[in-house]
């Protein structure tokens, strides 16, 4: 998935609450149920068939725009970095959990698909903090980590300092290709192939940047191919 954002030049710290595992016998019994006595592998890609793909919707919850380096072409951003799926190892039936719909379940106990920025500016490809994803009954695993990225940008300083700049954040799958890991916008309706999102960043949470304006943030799903191979690549 490709993220764009767009800035014009006019011229931080997210505190994030995190829900906790509810302590009740029920939760406990369930989490123990589902986790443990069951032999859950967190390094096996949970679908029902080898051959089957896992959809992973993704979103980015756009709360600060730290910087433009200009000389060095890079954007650093505060983001939530928003992905769904289903597993399907981890459904329940509530009524004998006495209702217990929903787990908060620290997220390097649980498979997760290898996410990565690839225009990154520093080396860090991936989310580093492990906060807790909220397992529904259903098996859909919700897990928004925050992250700070540093994306390589191309900087026209032309008509500096009043430029407008266009900035990607390109994410995709490290390990997975199209088969195995499928990649959607979290808004994206259910279709194939290439699709732009115009609003595709959720600014709800935005601290307003002093310097820059954010003007759009559209995305694109692009599938890429090469040909030595059958597979695609969905960025």
């Amino acid at each position: 998935m490709l993220w764009f954002v767009k800035l014009v030049a006019l011229v931080a710290v997210v505190s994030v609450s995190l829900p906790v595992v509810w302590s009740n016998p029920h939760a406990k019994r369930l989490y123990t149920d589902l986790l443990v006595k069951s032999g859950y592998n967190k390094l096996i890609r949970p679908v029902a068939m080898n051959n089957h793909t896992l959809t992973v919707k993704l979103g980015l919850k756009l709360s600060q725009l730290i910087g433009i380096d200009e000389k060095n072409q890079i954007m650093t951003t505060n983001v939530w970095l928003s992905q769904e799926w289903i597993d399907n190892s981890l459904r329940w039936d509530t009524r004998e959990y006495d209702g217990v719909d929903q787990l908060h379940v620290p997220a390097e106990d649980l498979w997760k698909p290898d996410i990565v920025l690839y225009n990154n500016a520093d080396g860090n490809y991936q989310v580093t903090l492990m906060t807790k994803a909220t397992v529904h009954s259903t098996g859909r695993v919700v897990w928004e980590p925050p992250a700070i990225y540093k994306s390589s940008c191309n900087i026209d300083v032309e008509f500096f300092p009043f430029d407008i700049q266009t900035c990607e954040m390109k994410f995709s799958s490290w390990t997975y290709d199209g088969f195995l890991v499928d990649l959607k916008h979290i808004d994206q309706a259910d279709i194939e192939g290439e699709v732009d999102i115009p609003m595709a960043m959720d600014m709800t949470g935005y601290y307003r940047s002093f310097i820059w304006d954010v003007l759009s943030v559209p995305a694109r799903r692009n599938e890429v191919n090469y040909p030595c191979c059958p597979e695609f690549y969905p960025t």
